[in-house]
């Protein structure tokens, strides 16, 4: 007879459900390791400070939301460029300083590092909504809707500017950053367009010998320049400047610097300096009997 077969048991654990509250009492400086540091610097030399708006996720600096959520000291400033910034950014060519001196007051400089979460974002630098309703409606009506002076002029912004740099988180030493010294000149008739970068970064743990590990981002970087065209065309919301979208990868990257012991440089040393005299000893023992078997012939 078949033995009987056995029979399937099934079992269940039950357990407590637990709720749990994300960073319910964690301290700011607990809070603060999940964040990394995003450093913006950057030149607009024809736009007017006043009509130079700044977002992060949304969060405008003209709505008053982007000081509500980046407390000082992690915030943006914005201010005149210097004469070396404006010399930078424009490439001009023009060595008076008397006239840098006039020009830069048209231009603006953004800077400063905000704390940002490791999750996606964006970050934008674009003309304010109110100078470009403005301008805007100078140009297609000859209407006038402010009593201030007109910063352009009459005419349509002009965006081109200059990243001197943006960096996210610590750099990665041996590498290049990409988002350093980049221009981005707008060389259609009226200067208008939105530079559009995509920005991807992946963690990288950095490692050197007699040193501690140190958390970087490797930044992969593609960027187009977007014309007013097919802004339009596709009815965006976005306003001319310059769009950074940036994402972290899922994946890390260890990277170790290392090198061999001191013992295992000495035994190879050793061993090459014993294998040079091994060497010179055959080549003169060789010799030696070479010139010994021809003078006994000679004699």
């Amino acid at each position: 007879t078949l033995p009987p077969k056995p029979q399937p048991r099934h079992s269940m654990h039950l357990a407590d459900s637990v709720p749990s509250v994300l960073f319910n009492n964690a301290s700011p400086k607990k809070l603060l390791g999940h964040r990394i540091p995003l450093r913006v610097h950057v030149t607009f030399p024809h736009l007017h400070c006043s009509a130079l708006d700044y977002s992060h996720d949304g969060n405008a600096w003209s709505s008053g939301k982007f000081e509500h959520y980046h407390k000082a000291p992690f915030t943006f400033t914005k201010r005149k460029p210097t004469v070396s910034e404006y010399k930078e950014s424009t490439k001009s060519g023009v060595e008076n300083n008397r006239a840098i001196e006039k020009l830069r007051l048209e231009g603006c400089t953004l800077l400063g590092t905000l704390q940002v979460p490791r999750v996606g974002g964006t970050i934008s630098v674009s003309v304010s909504p109110d100078a470009w309703r403005r301008a805007t409606s100078l140009l297609s009506f000859g209407v006038d809707p402010s009593k201030d002076p007109d910063p352009f002029h009459g005419k349509m912004p002009n965006v081109t500017h200059l990243i001197h740099d943006i960096t996210f988180g610590a750099p990665f030493p041996p590498g290049d950053n990409p988002l350093q010294k980049t221009h981005h000149v707008m060389d259609n008739e009226s200067g208008v367009a939105l530079a559009n970068v995509a920005v991807k970064l992946v963690p990288t743990t950095y490692k050197r010998t007699f040193y501690a590990a140190k958390e970087t981002y490797q930044a992969s970087v593609s960027r187009h320049i977007v014309q007013p065209e097919t802004l339009a065309a596709q009815r965006s919301t976005l306003l001319p400047g310059l769009l950074i979208t940036y994402d972290f990868t899922p994946l890390a990257v260890r990277h170790v610097e290392s090198r061999e012991n001191w013992f295992v440089f000495l035994s190879s040393l050793v061993g090459i300096v014993g294998g040079v005299f091994v060497t010179v000893g055959l080549v003169t023992g060789c010799l030696v009997n070479s010139v010994q078997s021809v003078a006994k012939k000679m004699d």
